[in-house]
């Protein structure tokens, strides 16, 4: 796909944090829309194993300002998949009629506040303050990107375990969101004309518990279906830091295990209205990610 005339005007767009995953994929995909990028990463050899075209430009987002003022100069348009609490950086380093889009997480909205959703908060604070064009898009949780460690981890686990041992027997509500759409978010953002802060949650199509979550990843695992183990909060805690030690398990922190316990299910409509994203059903996406 080829870039439309107001796109090709706008000048090149800046991303942020380019060799991270949600980063190389909107690379790849302003790329192949014949858009011209410019990476922003923290390690540029990181950047060239991408091999994606383009010389990066090198800026740690928690160092010296003026390196990251470099990196983004002459920008108008700047897309940041680093984590959010380094937006009031990004503010401050920005050319002044640069739009900045972003990616926070709905961790902002959870009962236990921790150093990653404060973070979150804090990024949206600034940039709803500072009366910058621009949004920060916060996604639920991301399955489908290269190497990404969520349904993966679920499926590695799902190997090793007769049962699936779920506090309050996953009936806690997720919607994960595809990394195909939250590019597709991204590239929406990017393309629209936004008048002041903005800030939006973008989640998957289908909301469900999490135990038929981890049925309908066994199933496009092609994994034996696995019965649910309801255990106590405090107990599956405690049985996660055997998972630091025990070879072949990958690791579950307590608190995740106390976040499984929260409903984090978004309406969508928010999303189709703003960005013309609807996004695809979590069938569909588990669907791409195991037969890739």
């Amino acid at each position: 796909m080829t870039a439309t005339p107001e796109e090709a005007s706008a000048g090149p767009v800046h991303v942020v944090g380019a060799s991270g995953r949600s980063g190389t994929a909107l690379c790849r995909a302003l790329l192949d829309r014949g858009m011209t990028v410019v990476p922003v990463v923290r390690d540029a050899a990181r950047w060239r194993a991408t091999g994606l075209p383009g010389t990066a430009r090198v800026a740690d987002l928690t160092g010296p300002g003026a390196a990251l003022t470099g990196a983004l100069a002459g920008a108008t348009r700047v897309a940041s998949t680093a984590h959010a609490r380094h937006v009031p950086a990004l503010l401050a380093a920005m050319p002044a009629g640069a739009t900045l889009v972003c990616l926070g997480s709905t961790r902002k909205f959870t009962r236990w506040p921790d150093v990653h959703g404060n973070g979150v908060l804090a990024g949206e604070a600034a940039l709803l303050s500072s009366g910058r064009n621009g949004a920060i898009l916060h996604p639920t949780m991301i399955y489908g990107a290269q190497g990404e460690n969520n349904v993966q981890r679920l499926a590695a686990l799902m190997r090793r375990l007769p049962v699936i041992p779920l506090p309050g027997g996953g009936r806690a509500l997720v919607q994960p969101i595809h990394q195909d759409d939250v590019t597709r978010s991204l590239l929406a953002a990017l393309e629209r004309p936004w008048a002041g802060p903005h800030a939006l949650v973008i989640a998957g199509g289908t909301a469900l518990a999490y135990r038929d979550f981890a049925a309908m990843v066994a199933r496009q695992a092609a994994l034996r279906p696995r019965p649910v183990l309801p255990v106590p909060a405090w107990a599956m805690r405690m049985a996660a830091m055997a998972t630091r030690v025990v070879p072949g398990l990958p690791a579950v922190g307590p608190a995740e295990i106390r976040r499984l316990l929260e409903d984090k299910a978004f309406d969508t409509e928010p999303m189709q209205r703003e960005l013309g994203i609807v996004p695809i059903t979590l069938e569909e996406g588990l669907s791409r990610l195991f037969q890739a």
